[in-house]
């Protein structure tokens, strides 16, 4: 008898990181280098004209979830 196991196609959980930060008009590597530094949720408000709730949203996504949000295996 032969066994295999059956392949599961990954699927996206949500928005990835990319499209979040372009809904807000934001460059993705600008905010990943911004992380990086270490610099504050005031700073890059600033920077990125943008509240530091949005901020503070993005981040947290980064954090718990990284660039993407792929599920699943191949």
């Amino acid at each position: 008898m032969e066994s295999f196991l059956r392949s599961r196609v990954p699927w996206e959980a949500g928005p990835n990181l990319k499209e979040m930060t372009d809904e807000v008009g934001i460059d993705m590597d600008r905010f990943v280098e911004a992380i990086g530094a270490n610099r504050s949720d005031t700073e890059m408000a600033a920077e990125f004209a943008v509240s530091e709730k949005t901020i503070t949203c993005l981040k947290d996504h980064f954090f718990s979830k990284g660039l993407g949000t792929t599920i699943g295996q191949d």
